[in-house]
């Protein structure tokens, strides 16, 4: 390799290549992760459309999301260890396979135990996806921009988001329920194309140095970094999920898709200002993000009644939130370093499992105590956050990596 550089007439100098990110390997991961949210998703907007073809409830339809998740979290730590010493790339293209035949297999299926199945096979892809994401980026950029390629790899996830519902509804409109999971499928497949072309496959972690779950768990920095991202991720879940009653209960229930749209906006900005920016100021990022996520809940609860500050609340929300994903990532990947992959399998749990709680609570407080106390639970639990992400200067969130 030294010669085949050094032959190569007229090179780019050693300080602009060491700082280029490696962009189309790191489009690359992007969709991987954005095609795994989107699939996660996508049922969200279909299921009057699924309830009709699967002759059930549109309470159990909406199941198969909480199903995913739930595969999700159990599969990504034990997938993770039981690929670690394979190829990156090989691992990856595996996962967006099974993502991909089980959506189209989907769209084809009637029954709904069949759907469940094929819905939990996709959630153990996805499982096998994102712990895989921030530590890949992180291994092919160079020295001083992991963040931002951590931060470019993992943008799927709050544009999936942003887009999954939408777009789910669109192609329903067109073509039925059946050909948002057609498209889901054909994006995959295209995706797995662009990773065969443009990634390069990085090797897995020797056998010999491969670290044991309870050793990873006990690293300095890594707990508080998973409390924070527990407490955050449940507060979030508290709120978005029943985004619609919050709304109808301060009277915008016609506003809902506005307010969403405000949402998915301001997450996307979140991605372009915080990727420029998380190498150098990691710490202070996250701070903010929970502070200022705390008081947009605050608004919420305090002043809901006004639609202008509702909307500014919830745009504050969105840029809160959008890139969160990559902050708690970067900091588990900056806490355990060697152990990066199994931190982020631990990390993905956390995070699925997280959206699971969330919606699970959420659903007890609306009914015990009545919609408003999602706010002030949600609340509690930012404040929760923020305090651990403050307090953790040290080695969870320092003042310097």
């Amino acid at each position: 390799m030294t010669e085949t550089v050094t032959t190569i007439p007229a090179p780019i100098p050693t300080t602009a290549r060491q700082n280029r990110l490696p962009t189309r390997a790191l489009l690359g991961l992007f969709l991987a992760g954005f095609i795994s949210i989107l699939t996660e998703c996508l049922p969200a907007g279909l299921l009057p459309e699924m309830t009709r073809t699967l002759g059930t409830s549109v309470s159990l339809t909406g199941q198969t999301v909480t199903l995913y998740a739930l595969a999700t979290a159990l599969g990504a730590i034990p997938l993770a260890r039981a690929t670690a010493t394979w190829r990156r790339k090989h691992v990856l293209q595996l996962a967006l396979a099974v993502v991909a035949v089980s959506n189209a297999l989907t769209a084809l299926s009637s029954d709904y135990t069949l759907t469940m199945a094929l819905r939990f096979v996709a959630g153990l892809g996805t499982g096998l996806i994102w712990p895989l994401l921030g530590g890949y980026a992180a291994r092919l950029a160079p020295k001083g921009r992991q963040g931002r390629a951590i931060a470019v790899a993992l943008a799927g996830t709050p544009i999936g988001l942003a887009l999954g519902i939408p777009l789910g509804t669109l192609l329903s409109s067109i073509g039925g329920w059946q050909l948002a999971f057609y498209a889901s499928a054909a994006v995959t497949a295209l995706t797995m194309a662009w990773v065969l072309a443009a990634v390069p496959n990085l090797p897995g972690q020797p056998v010999e140095t491969r670290i044991r779950l309870s050793e990873v768990l006990v690293i300095p920095g890594l707990r508080p970094v998973l409390f924070a991202l527990a407490t955050y991720m449940i507060a979030h879940n508290l709120l978005y999920t029943y985004v619609t009653d919050l709304l109808s209960h301060v009277g915008m229930s016609g506003q809902t898709s506005w307010v969403l749209f405000t949402f998915g906006v301001t997450s996307v900005l979140s991605v372009v200002v915080v990727g420029a920016n998380i190498d150098r100021h990691l710490r202070t990022l996250v701070v903010v993000s929970t502070v200022v996520f705390g008081v947009s809940v605050l608004v919420l609860g305090v002043v809901s009644g006004v639609p202008i500050l509702v909307y500014v609340a919830v745009a504050a929300w969105g840029f809160a939130f959008g890139s969160s994903p990559s902050l708690f990532v970067g900091a588990a990947i900056n806490a355990t370093r060697d152990a990066a992959d199994i931190a982020q399998s631990i990390t993905i749990t956390v995070f699925s499992a997280s959206i699971a709680v969330g919606s699970f609570l959420g659903g007890l407080l609306i009914a015990g105590l009545g919609t408003a106390s999602i706010t002030w639970a949600a609340l509690i639990l930012l404040i929760a956050a923020a305090a651990t992400v403050i307090a953790g200067k040290k080695r969870a969130f320092p003042t310097s990596v």
